[in-house]
């Protein structure tokens, strides 16, 4: 017997509690399916909460319900929630009397020997302790419901931290963007008439350009921010709300008051004694108005709390949209903005490549012109008769002769031509792109 696990469900849609003796390595969702053969709630409904505020994690076995403490493992309790469910109207039905009870509250006045009454105020002082023991389980309930909502709380709020962090790089990047997209377009319109000029990639960088301005929709992220922020303040006033916090004290002084009781009644001596229990069924109807009043406060704060819970699930995909549009937009622009510097440096490599060609067309021409001249004008000399034309002609170890001029010649024309052909398919490469 003290090897078994027992697992305490509180049920806080019927306040009702429920326990199962758990079997070896028995897996939470075998759990859940007898949670829902004896609540009625399906296992996709279920969420399971510790008095942390932790939902049970469906990879672990359902040992993880028991937890080996100093109080001892029959004291702590699992908190079971509806999840379709938002409002909680909640069991205001107070415990059933038992029969001697409910013998003396039909009827206060009716007297008794005293040590019949002295059983009837045992149960009495027992059935109102049980009342405050009820609220305080509920109000656990609640306690971890809040915790919960805090965590998903600070889940959003890392969400939201890294979305607005994406929402200003996409900002500051298109605002780089567009500058240098603009600067490139004044300086390309001041090259088109002297340099190199493409229509086609001249569109494409407007389409570019639009293209940026429509990316821009994705760091709009202002209506998202305005919720959360809303839900922020909802969730703090939520925390400093007075139901927030433990409301027995009326409770607790009846408890005390009804221990007085029957101390004072234990004293009286029983020798053919009868008393009746109009204090006693006094005390009993103000801790059940009590009770009633405290649940209707702590249910009323628990559909709230489980209510911003549902909107932070409502936000929380809606967030990972946004970061996806964002992250997508980033890219879109990274792309555009490596696409736009590749085409500006294949339009260099293009101005350069012309210049380098129209310098070495310039330099083989002047060579090819001062040569033949150098060879056939006549060398005169001061003083000296114009030589024979024969002796014009050099000598094979003097320079080159009249072929191999010819020949040289053709090597600079082939040459020139076939820069020519680079540069001309590298022209309509860059028209295509």
């Amino acid at each position: 017997v003290l090897f078994l696990q027992i697992v305490h469900i509180l049920n806080m849609t019927s306040a009702k509690i429920v326990s199962f003796l758990l079997h070896p390595e028995e897996s939470l969702h075998s759990l859940q399916n007898r949670i829902e053969f004896e609540t009625g709630i399906s296992t996709g409904n279920q969420e399971l909460l510790l008095e942390t505020g932790i939902c049970l994690d469906p990879r672990k076995p359902a040992s993880q319900c028991v937890i080996d403490g100093v109080r001892g493992w029959d004291s702590y309790m699992v908190y079971l929630f509806d999840k379709s469910k938002t409002v909680y109207d909640g069991p205001f039905a107070s415990r059933s009397l038992s029969d001697c009870v409910n013998y003396i509250v039909q009827d206060s006045k009716i007297q008794l020997p005293i040590p019949q009454l002295r059983k009837v105020w045992a149960e009495a002082v027992h059935y109102i302790i049980g009342l405050k023991e009820d609220y305080s389980r509920l109000f656990q309930g609640q306690r971890a419901a809040m915790l919960s909502l805090l965590r998903y709380n600070a889940n959003l709020i890392k969400m939201k931290n890294n979305m607005v962090s994406a929402s200003q790089q996409l900002k500051a990047k298109l605002e780089f963007f567009h500058q240098s997209i603009r600067l490139d377009l004044e300086r390309y319109s001041d090259q088109m008439a002297y340099g190199i000029s493409s229509e086609k990639m001249l569109k494409a960088w407007k389409e570019m350009e639009e293209k940026a301005s429509q990316c821009a929709q994705a760091e709009d992220i202002g209506y998202l921010d305005e919720q959360i922020m809303a839900l922020h303040t909802e969730i703090v006033e939520l925390q400093k709300s007075p139901y927030a916090r433990r409301q027995g004290e009326v409770m607790e002084s009846l408890e005390q008051r009804a221990i007085d009781l029957y101390k004072q009644l234990k004293t009286r001596p029983a020798d053919h004694a009868y008393s009746d229990s109009t204090d006693m069924v006094k005390i009993i109807v103000q801790t059940v108005q009590s009770q009633d009043r405290v649940l209707k406060e702590l249910f009323g704060h628990l559909s709230k709390l489980l209510g911003c819970k549902q909107k932070i699930i409502d936000l929380l995909p809606e967030i990972e949209v946004a970061l996806n549009n964002i992250k997508e937009a980033d890219n879109s622009v990274m792309q555009m903005q490596g696409k736009r510097q590749r085409e500006i440096w294949h339009l260099l490599k293009i101005a350069c490549t012309q210049s380098s060609s129209r310098s070495l067309v310039s330099s083989s021409l002047e060579g090819t012109a001062s040569t033949p001249a150098a060879m056939w004008l006549p060398q005169s000399s001061s003083g000296n008769t114009a030589p024979h034309p024969l002796s014009l002609l050099a000598a094979p170890e003097d320079g080159e002769n009249f072929a191999d001029v010819i020949r040289e010649n053709m090597n600079y024309l082939e040459l020139f031509s076939s820069i020519l052909q680079e540069v001309t398919q590298e022209q309509n490469s860059m028209m295509v792109s």
